[in-house]
């Protein structure tokens, strides 16, 4: 089993002045205590799952491109970008960028969006449900053509593309990894076993479950199950033990996770990072 880190918090003392240096703390600290990926969500304002609209977010690619500069080894992306808030020539290129300065370590989070909320308070279009997943599929369409040989147009319903040129390419080849969070049974799971590299579930779903719908989509568009990386998102809360963590890692497996993705209180306090690194040793040794 792999582990990973998500750093969805910036609140820290010293206020925004002491952000970079705190999250510097936090990516060092995590790829010593030896994860295997590491995390921002892609939100404009901070979501209520984790505090206030007012607390500070920023913007997901360019702090994944500081936590390029600090990193060696960690493979590094969003959980995950809202698909209504980039073109998705634009979108490919920060993604591509991202990886060619990591050295070849970005990964392609993505999902249909949700957030009311910094849709309208940033001027961005919250389109409904079906558009927006119209729009996450033409996305990977797009996503598949700039990542290959091909510098043809792409015509869609919502995006039109005169040329697909991307240069510089992405250093990992075929392409970076895409991850396609939710767990929606009839589109999301479906886009997974079509499009996919990996999916994201959220602890507290009906894994087993999840994943057999996910397994009959990959059925029906005949592409090998094994193949996609199932990563899941889970909380860490204070108090929590690492032999608890552990179990819970363990009970996962059992259920099919191959990756999970933890939030630590805050990731940049020795204890946390602790916690970590005794996680990562357990988890890689024992799953």
């Amino acid at each position: 089993m792999k582990l990973g880190l998500t750093c969805p918090r910036f609140v820290w003392p010293g206020g925004d002045a002491a952000i970079a240096a705190r999250f510097a703390d936090v990516v060092r600290g995590a790829e010593d205590a030896g994860v295997d990926s590491f995390w921002v969500m892609d939100h404009l304002f901070q979501i209520p799952n984790f505090g206030a609209a007012e607390d500070p977010m920023p913007e997901a690619y360019s702090v994944l491109s500081y936590a390029a500069a600090l990193t060696r080894r960690v493979t590094l992306g969003t959980l995950v970008t809202c698909v209504t808030y980039r073109q998705p020539g634009l979108l490919l290129k920060q993604v591509t960028t991202l990886d060619v300065l990591s050295g070849g370590r970005a990964v392609l989070g993505i999902g249909a969006g949700f957030h009311e909320e910094e849709h309208r308070g940033l001027g961005f279009r919250l389109p409904p449900v079906a558009e927006r997943f119209e729009r996450l599929e033409e996305t990977l369409r797009i996503a598949k053509r700039m990542w290959s040989a091909e510098d043809t147009p792409y015509e869609g319903k919502h995006y039109r593309l005169a040329r697909t040129l991307n240069s510089p390419q992405s250093l990992t080849r075929p392409h970076p990894p895409i991850l396609i969070g939710g767990s929606g049974e009839k589109r999301t799971l479906r886009l997974v076993a079509r499009y996919g590299d990996a999916c994201n579930l959220f602890h507290g779903a009906d894994v087993r479950h999840k994943l057999a719908v996910l397994r009959a989509h990959c059925e029906a568009e005949r592409r090998p199950y094994e193949v996609i990386e199932k990563t899941l998102h889970m909380r860490v809360p204070d108090g929590r033990s690492v032999d608890e963590s552990v179990q819970l890692c363990g009970e996962l497996a059992e259920q099919g996770i191959d990756h999970v993705i933890v939030a630590m209180p805050d990731p940049s306090t020795d204890a946390s990072l602790t916690h970590l690194a005794e996680l990562a040793r357990q988890v890689r040794g024992t799953y």
